[in-house]
């Protein structure tokens, strides 16, 4: 009896203390637990993505580290990511080959003054003007990617900041090397780019493109991209169909009227450097109706 007492005088005094707080109790909050048969809810720990390779003052703080082995695994808890923009996602530049250069990211068009967001949960390593891509902003996240937003005209983060998907990160537009607003948008993965379109659909659904991806170092060249057009893409989902995708198949191609190397590398989907280097020709070869020539996949 005198416990029971105890426990109602404790719940009368909580009761009328809420009341003159004007607090809100939740239907269960009285319920009697036995502490002895109930099992804490163990909660997985984040990974700590700060501890090694954190350098908020360089774009590239894995320049020293040792080089990845491909095929890359990477995965999502996430079946979609947020939109780093407000509105439909335009893309005016793709990740390839673009006036003699590498272009690692992809060009989003913007208005300057347009809010960014964070595609996924993680901390910001970098928030400051480099040189190049301006105003810039590199979030890390849990599975080992890092998102840069590039040509901001303002900043809505600072370094070290925990971020959430969908968070504010700062304002769009012209900063740095680029030719009109638009937002420079890179995926990296300990310091190698990888083209977004591999990974995400740039779709008003947000797609990411598979919950588990691997990446052969064929998506991490932008010399075999071409920035003015999407490359064929063809998604591998598991270890198996990465290593089977690294097997080179050949076919024999045979030189027709007005074919030169540009035009039969566009049309069977390979460079010319491949071209010249699988036969042993060079780039100013003259080509000959009737030659053959080896193509290699």
């Amino acid at each position: 009896m005198r416990v029971l007492f105890c426990t109602v005088l404790i719940l009368i005094s909580f009761q009328s203390n809420a009341q003159k707080s004007n607090l809100l109790l939740p239907e269960k909050f009285f319920t009697l637990v036995d502490s002895n048969t109930v099992e804490k809810e163990k909660i997985p720990a984040l990974p700590d993505i700060t501890a090694e390779y954190w350098d908020s003052t360089v774009y590239n703080p894995y320049k020293y580290a040792p080089e990845l082995d491909f095929p890359l695994k990477l995965t999502f808890e996430d079946t979609t990511y947020f939109s780093p923009i407000g509105k439909a996602k335009v893309i005016t530049s793709r990740y390839g080959w673009r006036r003699g250069r590498a272009h690692k990211g992809i060009d989003i068009d913007l208005v300057t003054g347009d809010s960014i967001f964070a595609m996924f949960d993680g901390v910001v390593r970098m928030s400051r003007y480099t040189r190049g891509h301006g105003r810039t902003v590199v979030v890390r996240h849990f599975n080992g990617l890092e998102t840069v937003y590039a040509h901001l005209s303002k900043y809505g983060v600072k370094e070290n900041d925990t971020v959430q998907k969908g968070a504010y990160l700062g304002k769009g537009g012209v900063s740095g090397n680029a030719r009109g607003s638009h937002l420079h948008l890179v995926i990296n993965y300990k310091g190698v780019s990888i083209n977004p379109e591999y990974i995400f659909k740039f779709n008003a659904e947000n797609e990411i493109r598979g919950q588990e991806l691997w990446v052969t170092k064929k998506w991490t060249q932008p010399i075999l991209h071409n920035s003015k057009k999407q490359s064929k893409i063809k998604c591998l989902h598991t270890e198996e169909e990465a290593l089977a995708s690294l097997i080179k198949t050949r076919s024999v191609y045979i030189v027709r009227p007005g074919d030169t190397l540009s035009r039969i590398s566009r049309n069977n989907d390979v460079t010319i450097a491949s071209l010249c280097k699988v036969n042993t020709i060079g780039r100013n070869s003259v080509l000959r109706i009737g030659q053959k020539l080896v193509i290699e996949k």
